[in-house]
């Protein structure tokens, strides 16, 4: 702590500073009003200012030119309102806690320091020359979180700017007054990091821009790496610094980078709402959320049913003595992998030589082309020419010969069957096409009448007259041609629409028996028990369906016989949870955003699918997806989520982790043995009114599945527990309340309790299950209880149970 003296300096600074906050919001609110008022006014009378006159070309240019003006007006003023806004929202977001930082820094060159007060956001003094608060993310603060007293330095937009760091404080601001001021010479700032994670936990992520330390400022300012890989322990922060280097790049390249080019893919729906005020905290604009799933959903569901991550994930826990269980398992891995796409890649070239499936068009009971005519259209063309740009020239036909055939369509029987049946607004539409027509063709005839007159070659006016208007006849062959078009619609939509092409047939031909199968993909490789996972797989496809393991490899396949699609407007790519995803899945984000950089964050220890990807060794498909060059790894190894006997507690059922505890101590994790399931269920009611008592509002049971999950709400809720709410894959808000969840959907959350609902060895007890216990324990920041009514799991270190 500093003496009376300094902390009375302190104060008397803030109290300026507040001071000129609330000078510079007055200043603003007017404005900001006024403007509103202004923009509100102009669009109300955006047209009384406009005359509208397309008589002539210079009257149409006049109103061109006028509207154009107006439009300039309006943005001109949505512009200003705008900048005002965002500077008021500023000075409004500053008040409570101008800031939470000081260094003083002398310059090499200069003989004076400078005192650099750190908030989130920026604030000048009256005069406008001189920053009484810099935006935490200047290139300047960067020293404050990188840098301790002494020899120091930052990368300037100039350059490299080096000097001496003379003193780093920290400050806990409320509501305007000064409650704390902490001398990082003395306490190296863990003592407001002690403060701040001591909190409970929230029903929404927060800010940490107060907290960061040096190894999440190497994550949030990293702006080289094509490729970003941040491998962290449980609770080590990393999905935090994620969403402030989301902020921090949107404010460095504020002149062309905007919110909606950057996409974050979270783990599950609840997710997104659980980081949705990070970053309007800190005064920007929540970049697109997204799942994977739902991005598979869009492009596929109308097609499919498709099986989504959680219920692969129930398969694989719930049903281990079901009869082809290893092979799906097998299928799980082969076709996320890298071997898989690259098999593809191979059966793709195949397919431009033999092997192309393709349907005829039917229209009415009958094959108007038969989809061998297709199939030989398709050969005919060159073999050097990409197999989806053939498919485009195909397309092409295709149309040509609908638009042959639409023209002899409208002699047949059906059409007169058709014609007898039209509305009267469909004859008025034919007959107001034919007014329209017979204008038309009455100006060619006078031109050309007086025209042949004029120069003595016009005839009789009996021959004259043959050009008189048919509207009966022309009226039918109008209706006839109308019907027909009518009718082929859906032809020519399913034509430009690739539909045509029997995909889901070419990918079930990839499942063929392993001869068939090498020869059509090169592949060498082939999984065992691959006559079991070609079986599940075409029996799926017969059904309409996809396991989730062939959704992405089904996809790419399509794009790569009907052409690719891409996003080239997004330039940053975050993905949560990174381990979950396979090698497959990252080649394929890689091809759909090419201009994209990534981020990827994950910790390989809770890596709890079976396609998971490694993050951090040498070989990781994530370091060959870009090279090594353009690729960079940081790993984080101090948990701060956790008490440290929590940490300590967990890290012990994964052996080998590097995890290091940050140092808040709190209780030892509880184990309870319970005699039956309705003692288990009183003993948690009984904890749960404790946890309540003592303060803590986030609290989970957390079991392994979801059926576990409904047996333990339905056991609670049977024994009297009230305010308990069942989580599963379709809940969209995470609250803060007491929650029953399973395991898998609890990853990247944070509950000031957990209270694992079965620990038994009967629950947990394969070592491919060790990853999912160890994340269900970590989501815990200041209480860990464990309940079972048998042995322990293995999981648990004997001399812990000693």
């Amino acid at each position: 702590m500093v003496n009376a003296m300094e902390w009375q300096q302190e104060q008397k600074r803030l109290d300026l500073v507040i001071e000129g906050l609330h000078s510079k919001i007055a200043e603003l609110e007017p404005e900001v009003a006024g403007l509103h008022d202004q923009l509100a006014d102009i669009r109300k009378r955006f047209w009384e200012e406009v005359t509208v006159n397309t008589s002539t070309d210079e009257d149409f240019e006049e109103t061109f030119y006028s509207i154009k003006q107006q439009e300039a007006l309006l943005s001109e003023r949505e512009r200003s309102h705008r900048q005002r806004m965002q500077r008021w929202k500023s000075m409004k977001r500053l008040l409570p806690s101008p800031y939470f930082g000081r260094m003083d820094f002398q310059e090499d060159g200069l003989s004076f320091d400078e005192q650099i007060y750190i908030g989130v956001a920026s604030f000048v003094d009256a005069d406008g020359m001189s920053f009484l608060v810099y935006d935490w993310r200047t290139p300047i603060a960067s020293m404050y979180y990188d840098c301790s007293p002494g020899v120091s330095g930052y990368e300037a937009p100039s350059g490299q700017i080096t000097g001496t760091m003379m003193m780093k404080r920290q400050y806990q601001i409320r509501d305007g007054q000064l409650h704390n001021v902490f001398d990082t010479s003395l306490t190296i700032g863990d003592e407001l990091l002690q403060q701040v994670l001591g909190k409970g936990a929230d029903s929404q992520m927060k800010s940490i821009v107060a907290t960061i330390q040096k190894e999440q400022n190497a994550i949030i300012r990293n702006d080289k790496s094509r490729m970003l890989i941040v491998q962290g322990a449980a609770g080590s922060g990393k999905t935090s610094a994620a969403l402030q280097r989301v902020a921090y790049l949107l404010y460095k390249h504020r002149d062309r980078l905007k919110a909606d080019q950057i996409v974050l893919f979270s783990p599950n729906p609840m997710f997104n709402s659980y980081v949705s005020t990070v970053l309007p905290e800190l005064g920007e604009e929540n970049m697109q959320q997204t799942t994977f799933q739902e991005y598979l959903s869009y492009w596929l569901a109308s097609t499919f049913r498709l099986e989504d991550p959680f219920e692969q994930i129930e398969y694989v826990l719930t049903t281990t003595s079901s009869q082809g269980y290893e092979a799906r398992l097998k299928g799980i891995q082969y076709k996320a992998s890298e071997a898989f796409l690259h098999a593809i890649q191979s059966y793709a070239l195949w397919l431009g030589t033999e092997g192309m499936l393709f349907r005829g068009v039917r229209f009415r009971d009958r094959e108007l082309i038969t989809a061998e005519q297709v199939k030989l259209q398709f050969y005919s063309y060159d073999s050097s020419i990409r197999l989806a740009n053939r498919v485009v020239l195909l397309r092409e036909w295709l149309l040509r010969e609908l638009t042959s055939l639409e023209r002899q369509e409208q002699e047949a029987h059906w059409v007169q069957d058709e014609l007898d049946y039209l509305d009267n607004e469909q004859y008025a539409d034919a007959y107001s096409m034919l007014i329209k027509k017979y204008r038309q063709e009455e100006a060619v005839f006078d031109f050309t009448k007086q025209y042949l007159e004029a120069y003595g070659d016009f005839r009789d006016k009996e021959q004259g007259e043959e050009n008189v208007f048919d509207f009966n006849m022309q009226e039918e062959e109008l209706l006839r041609r109308m019907v027909v078009k009518e009718n082929f619609k859906p032809l020519r939509r399913d034509a430009k629409r690739f539909k045509f092409i029997d995909v889901i047939g070419l990918y079930d031909q990839l499942f063929s028996d392993a001869t068939v199968y090498r020869k059509m993909t090169n592949e060498t490789a082939i999984p065992e028990l691959w006559p079991e996972i070609c079986r599940q797989t075409k029996e799926k496809l017969s059904r309409l369906e996809l396991f989730y393991e062939d959704a992405t490899p089904f996809l790419y396949l399509q794009e790569l016989v009907e052409g690719a699609r891409t996003n080239t407007e997004v330039r940053h790519l975050f993905i949560d949870e990174g381990q979950d995803y396979s090698p497959f899945q990252y080649l394929f984000l890689k091809r759909l955003f090419p201009r994209a950089r990534m981020t990827v964050l994950g910790d390989f220890g809770q890596a709890i699918f079976t396609q998971a990807t490694n993050l951090h060794e040498a070989d990781s498909p994530l370091i060959r997806l870009y090279g090594e060059d353009e690729t960079s790894l940081i790993r984080l190894v101090r948990s701060y989520r956790s008490t440290r006997e929590i940490v300590e507690f967990t890290r012990l059922i994964l052996p080998g982790e590097e995890i290091v505890p940050f140092e808040r101590s709190g209780r030892k994790p509880c184990l309870l043995r319970a005699g039956n399931n309705q003692e288990r269920a009183k003993r948690i009611i009984e904890d749960l009114v404790a946890l309540k008592a003592e303060g803590f509002d986030s609290i989970a049971v957390i079991t392994k599945t979801e059926a576990e999950s409904r047996e333990a709400y339905d056991a609670l809720m049977t024994q009297g527990c009230d305010a308990l709410k069942l989580i599963t894959k379709d809940t969209l808000t995470f609250e803060k309340v007491t929650t029953v969840i399973p395991a898998y959907l609890a990853k990247g959350v944070e509950f000031d309790a957990v209270l694992i609902y079965d620990a038994s060895s009967q629950t947990y007890y394969r070592e491919s299950e060790r990853k999912l216990f160890y994340t269900a324990c970590t989501r815990a920041m200041h209480r860990l209880l464990l309940y079972t009514t048998g042995d322990w799991t293995p999981f648990i270190q004997t001399d812990f149970l000693g």
